[in-house]
């Protein structure tokens, strides 16, 4: 099982070259998910550094928001209450010019999350003016923008 950030990362990085030279146009999901305090739950990966929101891929007969839901449980084991609700549509230039993120406000009542052996390395909620350090600058902007009322960027 040490292996598997290795394997993590070098599978990341495929799926990154893979759609930046694919002419098929890719779509992600992230969720800002408040729990009854107003926290935001954050996830840290064992193969990349900073803390993000949960999400990932969105898979074949799926649809964003239930993309959001599953992600949001597979990383962390939080049941989301309710529907997800979009914030936002991003494009991400950092991957390609065909990558894009919905963005997800979710909305649950647990405040115990548990991180995924071997992909997740740490998990747990934090005030949005109280972030960890290492958190990413898209997770930054996005609860900056979620706190403020501020319309979202373009780019993710």
């Amino acid at each position: 099982m040490r292996d598997w950030p290795m394997i993590g990362a070098a599978a990341k990085r495929l799926a990154i070259l893979k759609a930046r030279f694919s002419a098929r146009t890719t779509l992600g999901v992230r969720a800002l998910v408040t729990d009854p305090s107003g926290r935001v739950l954050l996830v840290r990966h064992g193969y990349v550094p900073g803390w993000y929101f949960p999400g990932g891929g969105v898979e074949a007969h799926e649809s964003a928001a239930e993309a959001a839901v599953r992600e949001v449980f597979e990383e962390t084991a939080i049941r989301i209450a309710g529907r997800p609700r979009l914030i936002s549509l991003h494009v991400n230039p950092r991957v390609s010019g065909r990558d894009h993120v919905a963005f997800f406000h979710c909305d649950t009542d647990e405040v115990q999350a548990f991180a995924r052996p071997g992909e997740i390395a740490e998990v747990g909620f934090f005030a949005p003016g109280l972030l960890p350090e290492g958190v990413t600058g898209a997770t930054a902007r996005r609860i900056a923008e979620f706190v403020e009322g501020r319309p979202p960027a373009r780019d993710w």
